[in-house]
């Protein structure tokens, strides 16, 4: 980290009331952009959709677990993986604090992966996640909202992705899809992918206010330089253990 400018405080405070200006334009500009994005038009799921799940099979429409909308954590693990997506894994250590308060806010979350259930189940335990998950394993779910990719696709190297048809080199991309029932009706009212969702991630938000930011110098310039499963770092001096020792 290079030497940052040392300023009194009166100069701080000045550069600082600037900055402050510039953050509540971006605060406003992001009230305009979810009142657009709650403004999309939906789209009818006529396709029925069977997952598998602890308690047996459920459709699409039993994951709302009676609420009005899902929001769906297109997870990364795929037959056969062992374990989850290193990313998706950092996202979903985030979930657990805010489930009572979505849940009690009309809102219902699931993941969804292509993994086998028995394969999801033994994962989870791995991790110590709560949160609801279940196996797409035998619809087409992951490859209709374009986030698991078939062999033919895998050999061309393209796919359509994120709204457009870009390089794919593996079998599994992440995203997030949110839909809404009314009824016995359930609509698709919006999907996000790659970058996307990357305000969930509280870790980076944080990190964003820190003075060494993300801090991500490694070769992939992303989380893939430095996140591990929270189960896999390691002691280092001055960071406590979470789990003792």
């Amino acid at each position: 980290m290079e030497p940052h400018k040392i300023v009194s405080r009166e100069a701080w405070l000045a550069e600082r009331v600037r900055l402050l200006a510039q953050e509540k334009a971006f605060t406003r500009e992001r009230d305009r952009l979810s009142a657009a994005r709650r403004a999309l038009p939906w789209v009818r799921v006529d396709k029925q959709y069977v997952f598998d799940a602890p308690e047996g099979k459920r459709t699409l429409a039993d994951l709302f677990e009676g609420r009005s909308q899902l929001v769906v954590d297109h997870f990364m693990l795929g037959p056969g993986w062992g374990e989850g997506c290193v990313g998706c894994s950092f996202g979903a250590d985030h979930v657990e604090g805010s489930r009572a308060h979505l849940e009690h806010h009309d809102v219902s979350g699931v993941a969804v992966s292509r993994a086998p259930l028995a394969e999801i189940e033994a994962y989870k335990k791995r991790m110590g996640w709560n949160f609801r998950w279940v196996s797409s394993y035998d619809n087409d779910f992951n490859y209709d909202y374009h986030v698991s990719f078939t062999t033919e696709e895998l050999a061309k190297g393209k796919a359509y992705y994120n709204y457009r048809m870009t390089d794919v080199a593996i079998e599994e991309l992440a995203g997030l899809s949110v839909f809404f029932k009314d009824g016995d009706d359930v609509f698709h009212t919006y999907s996000s992918f790659a970058r996307g969702a990357e305000e969930l991630l509280t870790t980076y938000m944080v990190l964003d206010l820190t003075p060494k930011g993300r801090n991500e110098t490694g070769p992939h310039h992303n989380l893939m330089d430095w996140v591990k499963r929270h189960d896999e770092y390691e002691n280092t001096p001055g960071t406590a253990s979470c789990c003792g020792e």
